[in-house]
């Protein structure tokens, strides 16, 4: 079991470095950046085989950030775990970077360019049975939006992991209720979520998603199920850790100016 406290600072100064990155920008995505910081920092320093050094290890395991408008949240952890070195991020949303606004698979740590919502599962669903076809015990893990939920794809794509017995393959669905235009449950209500994917075949967790016992705890239930994909509801706040952000629809794609950037790291920082 990993050092909790240690985990929460990870989290804190994760929030930090996601907001100056965007800030520095003058463009991103905050509101689900922050809101799936505990499931990035279980996944990273607890659950996945990375290997920063070589990324390109055959049997690593697999990360899909589907909810790819979310990369500042990715390319701040990948930073944190040394991919690549931290003053980059300043470069981050810059004409000619390679830290662009939506997942790049130019970046080390990336496994597949993202930001067109629905296509992340399909992907993992690939390299997940290509694993199984090659008898490699590498897992698979995707992280999906819940407004992206709501494409097409993804339920295709839940019946294919479900039909070839795809229990090397892990969803997570950054479940904070808010999407761009408003709540997912005005928009296109999903609920019961975890309902759904059950009735498609999957094994399915609801958790809470800023809470890194609950993670881990799925996470390691995960590796144990078979012949079954695992689904995880990780029920988050958008914006989480800034007060006025928190549940606001209207910070999904906007970056802080000075006086809120301010306001923001000072809320962060009286946590610690």
């Amino acid at each position: 079991m990993p050092d909790i406290k240690d985990f929460k600072q990870k989290a804190r100064q994760l929030r930090i470095d996601i907001l100056e990155t965007i800030a520095n920008a003058g463009s991103g995505h905050p509101g689900g950046s922050l809101s799936c910081v505990e499931i990035l920092i279980s996944l990273y320093f607890y659950k996945l085989r990375p290997v920063p050094q070589n990324p390109a290890w055959a049997d690593r395991d697999r990360f899909i950030m589907s909810k790819g408008h979310a990369s500042a949240a990715l390319y701040t952890t990948l930073a944190s775990c040394g991919y690549f070195p931290k003053e980059e991020l300043r470069n981050f949303r810059k004409l000619g970077s390679r830290l662009q606004g939506h997942v790049y698979a130019g970046v080390p740590g990336v496994e597949f360019s993202t930001g067109a919502l629905g296509e992340g599962l399909s992907v993992a669903n690939g390299m997940a049975l290509g694993a199984k076809i090659r008898k490699k015990d590498f897992k698979v893990y995707c992280l999906l939006g819940d407004g992206e939920m709501q494409e097409g794809q993804v339920w295709e794509a839940a019946m294919t992991a479900a039909q070839h017995k795809l229990d090397n393959l892990c969803a997570i669905v950054d479940y904070n209720g808010v999407q761009q235009n408003g709540p997912v449950a005005q928009i296109k209500n999903e609920e019961p979520l975890a309902g759904k994917l059950r009735d498609f075949g999957w094994n399915t967790l609801d958790i809470n998603g800023h809470d890194f016992d609950d993670i881990i705890k799925a996470l390691d239930l995960s590796g144990k199920i078979k012949d079954k994909p695992t689904f995880i509801a990780a029920r988050t706040i958008k914006g989480k850790g800034v007060s006025f952000m928190e549940g606001d629809p209207g910070w999904h794609g906007k970056a802080p100016n000075g006086d809120e950037l301010s306001k923001a790291l000072e809320e962060i920082k009286e946590k610690i």
